[in-house]
């Protein structure tokens, strides 16, 4: 499902306009990413929880050259969905 059609089909469940979905879903967004690179975990009620996860600065082998490297140290993000998603996922 593509951005419209989510905001299109958002819009007719809330009867709201598919603009005022669209904005509240990219400050949605905004807030989530704020959050996240405070460091804090972003939980959604029947959804699932986001978590900032830190990868430490490693030494790994380049497997063409033989060449060690070392790996800069990154933040990514874990997406853990609730129970509720997965148990309606799996009985659609």
């Amino acid at each position: 499902m593509d951005v419209k059609t989510l905001n299109s089909e958002l819009g007719k469940r809330l009867n709201r306009d598919p603009e005022d979905i669209n904005l509240l879903c990219e400050q949605l967004g905004a807030v989530i990413a704020e959050s996240l690179a405070n460091g804090d975990s972003v939980a959604i009620p029947s959804f699932g929880s986001f978590e900032p996860k830190k990868r430490m600065e490693r030494v790994a082998v380049h497997p063409s050259t033989g060449k060690r490297i070392l790996i800069p140290p990154k933040l990514s993000i874990m997406f853990r969905p609730s129970a509720m998603l997965k148990l309606k996922v799996r009985n659609s």
